[in-house]
């Protein structure tokens, strides 16, 4: 089974598997967002955050490899009546647009490895505009620990070090990791080693 048949398979059930609300990190991030902003929320899954995105009055483009993910997007941006553009697409075969997004939202991205991750930061990187923001959440190793979501593998995890050399290349905002109680639907539930970087593009 591919990965993106793994994840149709995953986001079948009727439910929403991280649930519908926005993650914590992005709503500590709203004072960096305004109405018209051109975003793009990468492998957005269910649309909980794009859809959330949309709402601010940003415009969204949620991209991922399901398609069953994006259906499910589309049917909550109609319940909460906005507009969120859906593109499905595996992000390595996606013609990422250059200089494009004033914002890139990208929430739980962690199914690459080091090789293909170091790729997907410089496509990120490269569809923002300069000034643009990078907003980046995710778990740290600690999390394997814990087992309340995320990847078994401890090299698809980010530890500070990481993220500083990766985006070392930008102006890093923010950078902080710490230990939180999460509930997002049944995929993340409970005491959660986090990761949170928000870096400007020059």
């Amino acid at each position: 089974m591919s990965g993106i048949e793994m994840w149709d398979e995953r986001f079948a059930a009727e439910d929403y598997v991280f649930g519908k609300a926005p993650c914590a990190f992005l709503l500590k991030q709203k004072h960096r967002l305004s109405p018209g902003m051109k975003v793009l929320a990468v492998a957005d899954g269910e649309g909980r955050n794009g859809v959330w995105l949309a709402e601010q009055g940003l415009d969204v483009l949620s991209m991922d490899g399901s398609k069953v993910a994006l259906e499910k997007a589309k049917r909550l941006a109609e319940e909460r009546k906005v507009s969120l553009k859906t593109e499905c697409a595996d992000w390595k075969e996606w013609p990422w647009p250059h200089e494009a997004f004033d914002a890139v939202v990208a929430i739980f991205i962690q199914f690459t490895g080091p090789q293909d991750r170091a790729e997907m930061f410089e496509r990120m990187k490269k569809a923002l505009k300069p000034g643009g923001i990078l907003l980046l959440h995710g778990y740290r190793p600690e999390q394997l620990a814990y087992g309340t979501g995320g990847p078994k593998a401890v090299e698809n995890l980010y530890t500070e070090e990481m993220l500083r050399d990766a985006f070392v290349d930008m102006q890093i905002l923010e950078l902080e990791a710490y230990d939180a109680h999460i509930e997002e639907g049944a995929g993340h539930r409970g005491m959660s080693a986090l990761i949170d970087l928000v870096a400007r593009k020059s």
